[in-house]
This record gives structure tokens, C-alpha cells and sequence, in this order.
């Protein structure tokens, strides 16, 4: 039997792709003048930024590809559909308060920090408790240890916000991060049991 249907694999799988490859494509369009380690990637997708319309485009296919792969999850615990559901809108809510060119934006923080929140969360809430039929991306202990993770990586975005020097690295990895690990839940959740 699998646990979660095979256009699962197609919506997990796009997340990270659409993300690496729009920030790619993004930066080499802001032109040298760019730094990826110290810039966020908010700053490809602010207004007036070459890549605006880039970088809207890829939160808006990975808001959905979240959404889309909690739908699919079905052998996960609701709890943990409905964070990764809420770190698909968060991305989706993104779009719709951007970096202005100049200065900071309190609602592009507040929005992205929930988003962060709920993706590093989602792993043990979505854990099956019955762990002798559960797919190891299920299981409460691996989910537990890439919730730690994801929690360490954004701990070290935060820290590199206030002072460091490569905010716009630890966000890469958050944020790569967060995008990959359903596609892996996906994954262990396609293997045929018995």
C-alpha cells in the first residue's frame, strides 16, 4: 500500500527545484553588484528589483506545491498537514507583502517569521504514533530530529540578521532547508509496505 498518492512526489519534488533555481536566476540577474551571503532573498523579490516578478512567481509555485503535498499526506497526523498547509500560505501571503525598495517591512517579517515557525514545526506534528507501520520520514524521532534542525538553521538566520555577515547563507539553507524535507516525507511515504 502507498501512503501518498504519486503526483506527491511531482508537488514535494518542485518545491526545492522552483526555489534554488529561482534564486539562481534571480541573482544573476540583480548582476554583480549582488551578494548572496549578505543579502536575503527577500531583496530579489522587493519591489523594483529586476527579478520582482521572478522571485513572486517562485513563492507563489511553492506556497502551492506546500499546500498541494499536505493535501497528498495523508498517512500524516492532521496537525502536521495543516503547519505545512499554513508554511504554503505564509509563502503565498508573502507575495502580497513584499519588501518595499528602501528599508525594512514589519508585515514582510511578521509573515515570514510564521512561515519559518510552521515549517520547522510541522515534522513531529505530522509523526504517526503507531511507529511499526509508519514510513521513516513519519516516524516521531527522525521527525523530531529535522525539526531540530530546521529550528537550529533559522536560529542561525535570526542570528545572522542582527550582525552577521551572511544572513542571505543561513537563509539559503533555512530555507532549502524546509523546502526538501516534504519531498522526502514523500518519499519514505511511496515505498511499498507490506
Amino acid at each position: 500500500m502507498r501512503l501518498a498518492p504519486w503526483w506527491a512526489l511531482l508537488t514535494s519534488g518542485c518545491a526545492p527545484l522552483f526555489l534554488v533555481g529561482s534564486w539562481a536566476i534571480a541573482q544573476a540577474r540583480q548582476g554583480p553588484e549582488y551578494d548572496p551571503a549578505r543579502e536575503t532573498l527577500s531583496v530579489l523579490a522587493a519591489y523594483g528589483a529586476d527579478s520582482y516578478w521572478l522571485m513572486t512567481g517562485a513563492l507563489l509555485v511553492l506556497g502551492t506545491c506546500y499546500v498541494l503535498t499536505a493535501h497528498a499526506l495523508r498517512a500524516a497526523a492532521l496537525a502536521g498537514r495543516l503547519a505545512l498547509a499554513g508554511g504554503g500560505l505564509s509563502a503565498l501571503a508573502l507575495t502580497l507583502v513584499p519588501v518595499p525598495s528602501s528599508g525594512g517591512a514589519l508585515e514582510h517579517g511578521a509573515v515570514a517569521a510564521v512561515g519559518l515557525v510552521l515549517l520547522a514545526v510541522w515534522p513531529p506534528l505530522a509523526a504517526v504514533r503507531d511507529t511499526r507501520a509508519a514510513p521513516w520520514g513519519l516516524r516521531l524521532d527522525v521527525s523530531l530530529a529535522a525539526s531540530a534542525f530546521m529550528g537550529a538553521t533559522a536560529l542561525w538566520f535570526l542570528a545572522e540578521l542582527h550582525g552577521g555577515r551572511a544572513p542571505g547563507a543561513a537563509e539559503r539553507v533555512v530555507t532549502f532547508v524546509q523546502a526538501l524535507w516534504p519531498f522526502l516525507v514523500v518519499v519514505s511515504c511511496r515505498r511499498r509496505f507490506v
